[in-house]
């Protein structure tokens, strides 16, 4: 997937020498390069980042939006640090409410929130300190001309990877979803990979069999009944799973493994994390992460708080990733010739549908509970 903005970001990640973060010549064009962790001189931190549930490193959407995090940090010689709301995966309101007081307290003057379970504290941290700038990841307008809200169009980006998985030969397909069926990025993640395999299955002369759930994802986290939920599915002939929730991403690819089966990864390129991953449903977390914080300090930001920003293919914010390409029978051309499409509007994925698909002339739904 191509970077978004490319321009602005070439220009804002011109690299910097970073006390606390890494050594100098390290390449700070690489997250992996910059600490998780820092100490500012002053006991301040100009930038934060509040956790959504599961972990920090959950090699997904957490660690995606704070890669963005660190490396504008790097670039740009400013302070950060992340907070991760108390009580992990059962967090309340009143949790993520003290984490943002706790960062604002701490000299934010800009904070990164990810999820949309963090609407609550953000309106309580928007209302109090007015001062400071939130930029709310996969968000969308809470009243607030401080805070930034910024979605993608995930529906896409499931197209692309349900058409993938037809187009190599997969006919029996899965979906497990995190949020319980009530995140919106994860519903319209998991309604697109439908799309795309009903169009994949219409080119091909195909029926396909999609085996679909929200089940033991409410947390985005692995489980023992996850894996044994996804096992299920491979052994009765599941050949590829979605996997659409952070950290669930553990415990399928570890059922899909024994099981000598394969999976589809999400909102970063997987593959590095397992080999049964054949493409990943990505969105550019880190780059979104860092357009934001560069309008936030070029006195830009009326051009983005309070206002929706839904970011897509058109702004390269959605994709496959190319680099890591390990498709057989469809190949990098091929996906790029469909992008292109999706771009130039001759194919529309719609995002309309609240909880799951139904099944349509080539692809049969099937619930699980």
């Amino acid at each position: 997937m191509k970077k978004l903005f490319a321009l602005l970001l070439a220009v804002m990640m011109i690299a910097s020498l970073f006390v606390g973060c890494a050594p100098a010549g390290d390449d700070l064009t690489n997250p992996d390069n910059i600490a998780d962790e820092m100490t500012s001189e002053d006991g301040k931190y100009q930038i934060a980042f509040v956790t959504d549930v599961g972990q920090l490193k959950d090699k997904s959407f957490n660690q995606g939006t704070y890669d963005g995090v660190k490396l504008y940090a790097a670039a740009n010689d400013k302070s950060y640090k992340y907070y991760q709301p108390a009580n992990g995966d059962a967090a309340t309101d009143e949790d993520r409410i003290a984490a943002f007081e706790l960062a604002c307290q701490n000299g934010a003057e800009i904070v990164v929130a990810a999820g949309f379970l963090q609407e609550t504290a953000l309106k309580a941290a928007a209302e109090k300190y007015p001062n400071v700038n939130f930029v709310f990841i996969d968000g969308y307008p809470i009243g607030f001309d401080n805070v930034a809200p910024i979605s993608f169009q995930e529906e896409q980006s499931g197209y692309l990877a349900g058409y993938a998985a037809v187009m190599e030969g997969y006919t029996k397909l899965g979906f497990m979803g995190g949020g319980g069926g009530t995140n919106p990025a994860c519903q319209r993640f998991g309604y697109g990979f439908a799309q795309g395999a009903e169009a994949a299955a219409a080119a091909k002369g195909v029926k396909v069999e999609l085996n679909y759930s929200w089940a033991y994802g409410a947390s985005f986290s692995a489980s023992t009944e996850l894996q044994t939920m996804a096992t299920g599915w491979y052994q009765d002939g599941t050949e590829v799973i979605f996997a659409c929730g952070g950290s669930m991403f553990a415990s399928i690819s570890a059922a899909a493994a024994a099981e000598e089966a394969k999976v589809v990864g999400v909102d970063v390129d997987q593959s590095f994390q397992s080999e049964t991953v054949i493409t990943s449903a990505m969105k550019g977390l880190a780059d979104a992460t860092q357009w934001a914080l560069a309008k936030h300090y070029a006195g830009e930001w009326a051009t983005i708080g309070g206002i929706a920003t839904a970011l897509g293919a058109k702004d390269n914010a959605v994709g496959l990733p190319t680099d890591t390409w390990s498709l057989q029978n469809w190949s990098v051309e091929d996906y790029e010739a469909l992008f292109a499409k999706i771009v130039a509007g001759t194919v529309t994925v719609d995002s309309t549908l609240v909880l799951a698909p139904e099944s349509t002339a080539n692809v049969t739904v099937n619930y699980v509970e």
